[in-house]
């Protein structure tokens, strides 16, 4: 996950890699657009349009953090699952994709996962 020169995720792009994955429903949540598989969530849209929260595991969370602490910040932590702060103007698309798909496989039920026709992260 090195640094790349190209930066920036438009609203647009994120919502299209959160609504291309099977299953997913959007509701209100608050102030936040909320992304669900089965009534569960793995992914928000902040109200502020400039940031995601999306749903990693611990280590997932810290790496990010780590290697790049302009586009993801820790967000809140319970168990094994830790949210990231996801700051779209200093994420890069292919990794923002990949977080969102693994947030998504982490959250649906196996089943659905395995009819998935999704590349592998």
């Amino acid at each position: 996950m090195g640094l790349r020169a190209v930066r920036g995720v438009s609203v647009d792009e994120a919502l299209r890699m959160v609504l291309l994955l099977p299953e997913v429903d959007q509701r209100q949540h608050g102030n936040h657009l909320g992304f669900r598989i089965r009534d569960k969530a793995f992914a928000y849209l902040c109200a502020d349009d400039l940031t995601m929260l999306v749903k990693a595991t611990r280590e997932e969370q810290a790496a990010l953090v780590e290697d790049d602490p302009r586009a993801y910040k820790k967000a809140r932590a319970s168990g094994r699952i830790s949210w990231v702060q996801v700051r779209l103007r200093k994420a890069h698309e292919d990794e923002l994709a990949d977080l969102i798909t693994e947030a998504w496989r982490m959250t649906a039920p196996r089943l659905i996962v395995a009819r998935a026709d999704l590349p592998l992260c």
